[in-house]
């Protein structure tokens, strides 16, 4: 049965990326896999079902990509700014913006209440935890902070996806979210 849901998310990404999730035929998706729409149904309920299982996993996805990206940083605050940028950017790219920016929130409604934003936003409670605790950044209510910092990456990368020119805004989101984010970091000693 796993193996089975495995080939039908397989495929779905694939049909969803390539022609959007309304063109997308369950018929024709179940049948490249050699199953039945029973099985699809089984397993998912229903296309908006798979929709939400692809969107999960395309979501994971991006938030493994940007940890890793955030680990490679000097320090802890630097590497919360790389995560926000890496999420940022991967708005990019054409699987990212159809599935998880245009048709997600277009299928499944707000991002902000998707499971796998639930574990994002939990990931940056613990960073602001950790750098609130440092002296990094200001006392700051952690929810806060992390809520605003995941909304802020969040809807630049659904603005890119929603940009007839996305290269062009990508590098005006970036710098936003950082001068956003730098409003929370504490002025170094150095600084007076």
């Amino acid at each position: 049965m796993a193996a089975n849901r495995a080939k039908i998310i397989s495929a779905a990404r694939k049909a969803f990326a390539e022609k959007g999730y309304t063109a997308a035929s369950m018929d024709e998706l179940t049948a490249e896999v050699g199953l039945t729409r029973g099985a699809l149904y089984h397993n998912f309920g229903d296309k908006r079902g798979l929709l939400a299982a692809v969107v999960e996993q395309i979501d994971t996805e991006m938030a493994l990509r940007a940890k890793e990206i955030g680990s490679q940083a000097e320090n802890v605050w630097e590497g919360l700014l790389a995560e926000g940028e890496a999420y940022i950017r991967m708005a990019l790219d054409p699987e990212v913006q159809r599935i998880v920016l245009l048709d997600g929130p277009a299928v499944l409604g707000d991002p902000s209440q998707w499971p796998s934003q639930s574990n994002c936003l939990e990931a940056t409670r613990q960073t602001v935890r950790e750098l609130v605790a440092q002296g990094v950044m200001k006392q700051v209510d952690t929810e806060a902070a992390a809520r605003l910092l995941n909304g802020s990456a969040l809807n630049a990368a659904l603005w890119i996806a929603a940009s007839s020119t996305p290269q062009e805004v990508t590098p005006k989101a970036i710098e936003a979210f950082r001068l956003l984010a730098s409003g929370l970091k504490r002025l170094s000693p150095d600084f007076f």
